[in-house]
């Protein structure tokens, strides 16, 4: 297939990740960028070889970008979607698809009337550990499963972030939970209720720079989430824990005869283990050969396979869309002292990546 076109929103942290992964796929490549701030975004196309375009309107106008990748902060994700979709572009866009659940349906009815493809990171559940433990489940190894443990111990991100604020404003579920959010109702399915607790455990911070600032919200969150098909996920999800806590980024399903232990939601050469009742864990060898650490790109790489097969991607705008109702769901909860909030949106689960599939 002829390479589609990428144009990055965005060239803050995570666009340098992005960019260097597109170049291990082949079937999609870096077209253009643009950022508000002109000078990170000319570094940006001196570093990887890219046309940089002045605003987001001279982007959209550029024939040679067939998929924006929305790139932004959160508070900027819906806003700038919209106005890509109405352009006649399909998006793929950072975690989450919009901040306010009435937003993100409003991006998945958008797509549909324009024909257009719609996804959303975090696409972690494409990785190589992440598939491995997807197809352990679906084969029925742990039997059903009742409960899942997922932690999300993100630590101090002001200690290497230069700019913290926007990411306390929209919380640490927002910008982290998603993860195994994502993951854990790709395997087992929609959300149905959600309870929430929250603490602002360390509300005074520090800038990089110096700068004295308050957090605006819980810096940890205690969510209990209850699974369409019965099953009950704790997730905890910290802005002050982190290392040298051991559990960082793991993710554990239990079911009736075994269990299932992710080392880590995001990287793709996690360890995977799986324990019959009562006995110890034993490593599982991932589906192929695992990408060190994150591919990035990976989830935009799926999208334009899917596009040029005529098939539904994996990463999709419904599934996205329900995150962000879990989200909001939990604010919610947090804000009534933990009181159940239901879940009304649905999606269907991903298939399991074709080289994933009967692999075990």
């Amino acid at each position: 297939m002829t390479p589609l076109g990428l144009g990055i929103v965005g060239t803050g942290n995570i666009a340098g990740a992005y960019a260097r992964d597109i170049l291990t796929h082949p079937q999609i490549r870096l077209a253009a960028a643009t950022d508000l701030d002109a000078g990170r975004a000319a570094a940006f196309g001196v570093e990887h070889g890219c046309p940089i375009h002045e605003s987001v309107d001279d982007l959209l106008a550029d024939p040679s970008v067939d998929i924006v990748v929305n790139l932004t902060v959160h508070h900027a994700h819906y806003e700038v979607t919209k106005r890509a979709l109405d352009a006649g572009r399909h998006v793929y866009s950072e975690k989450p698809l919009a901040l306010r659940s009435s937003e993100a349906q409003d991006l998945v009815a958008l797509a549909a009337q324009r024909g257009l493809r719609l996804g959303c990171s975090p696409s972690t559940f494409l990785g190589e550990a992440q598939q491995t433990a997807a197809a352990l489940i679906r084969e029925g190894r742990l039997g059903p499963v009742r409960a899942v443990y997922a932690e999300v111990n993100w630590g101090r991100i002001e200690a290497w972030h230069p700019a913290p604020v926007p990411f306390f404003d929209v919380g640490v579920m927002v910008d982290v939970g998603v993860y195994p959010l994502t993951l854990v109702t790709s395997m087992l399915g929609p959300a149905r209720s959600v309870r929430a607790w929250g603490w602002e455990l360390k509300p005074e911070r520090t800038t990089l720079d110096g700068r004295l600032f308050r957090i605006g919200s819980p810096d940890l969150i205690v969510a209990a989430i209850e699974l369409d098909g019965g099953a009950v996920m704790r997730l905890t999800s910290s802005f002050y824990v982190g290392r040298p806590a051991k559990l960082t980024g793991s993710v554990e399903f239990h079911g009736d005869d075994a269990s299932l232990a992710l080392g880590s939601f995001e990287h793709f050469d996690a360890t995977v283990e799986i324990g019959q009742y009562g006995e110890s864990y034993e490593l599982v060898p991932p589906v192929r050969q695992p990408f060190r650490g994150t591919a990035w790109a990976r989830g935009v790489a799926e999208m334009a396979d899917a596009i040029s097969e005529g098939r539904p991607h994996r990463a999709s705008e419904e599934q996205a869309a329900h995150v962000v109702q879990i989200l909001e769901a939990a604010a919610a909860s947090i804000a009534d002292g933990g009181r159940p909030i239901n879940i009304t949106a649905s999606f269907s689960p991903p298939p399991l990546m074709d080289w994933a599939e009967g692999a075990l």
